[in-house]
């Protein structure tokens, strides 16, 4: 069984696969890298409260799998409007992943995934 990933960016969609985790992994940094270099979003003010650009999740790209139903791996990155990346695992409720020193946030992810690995 093949991994999915899903790109969010926006009202786009994109659906991918990947035959292992480590595939999904290089996909997932490799669009998360290009999500968050694109141009920052500006402070949404509602009148009653206001977004700044890193409360606001600009994009997203998460992986599942391998199975389709309940997949024992899901995780992903958030590309918040300030161009920061936060990773995180879990679904449906989603758990922050605290990166180490001198680690970056798709390492952090990498580890966390890994330790739950379902590869040989």
């Amino acid at each position: 069984m093949a991994f999915r990933v899903v790109v969010r960016n926006g009202a786009k969609v994109q659906r991918l696969t990947a035959a292992t985790l480590n595939d999904a992994l290089r996909v997932l940094e490799d669009h998360g890298r290009g999500l968050a270099a694109q141009p920052r979003r500006p402070e949404v003010d509602l009148g009653v409260r206001t977004y700044a650009p890193v409360d606001q999740v600009a994009a997203r790209v998460e992986i599942a799998g391998p199975q389709r139903w309940r997949a024992r791996i899901r995780a992903g990155i958030d590309v918040r409007g300030d161009g920061s990346v936060e990773p995180w695992t879990g679904a449906p409720e989603r758990v922050e992943v605290t990166a180490l020193e001198g680690e970056s946030p798709y390492d952090a992810l990498r580890r966390a995934v890994q330790s739950t690995s379902v590869d040989p």
